[in-house]
């Protein structure tokens, strides 16, 4: 789920896989790998995006949280999550190519 997140987070930017690489310092095939779920980012990588996206890591993370979880706050927690991922790709889709202005 992380890494799905990750691209959301790229796609709603605006930007291609080979521009967020380069804005990142790492190479296109392990961004690609990233975002399939095939590699884990660092936390190194997710300070990275943290920086260049104005998102604080913590909120990056909620993403990653597993759906697996027996308390009742995780359970809700989990509920939640794959929501809030629906809201963004809907989000994306609505911008159609247009990008968010960057905050001073």
């Amino acid at each position: 789920m992380l890494g799905e997140a990750l691209r959301l987070l790229r796609t709603f930017h605006d930007l291609n896989q080979t521009q967020t690489a380069l804005r990142l310092g790492i190479s296109k095939s392990y961004l690609s790998e990233i975002e399939s779920g095939d590699k884990q980012p660092t936390l190194a990588l997710l300070e990275k995006y943290s920086t260049e996206f104005d998102v604080p890591v913590s909120s990056i993370m909620f993403f990653a949280e597993s759906i697996d979880r027996s308390t009742p706050y995780e359970a809700a927690r989990s509920m939640i999550a794959p929501k809030i991922v629906k809201l963004l790709k809907f989000i994306e889709e609505k911008t159609d190519g247009r990008r968010p202005k960057k905050r001073k």
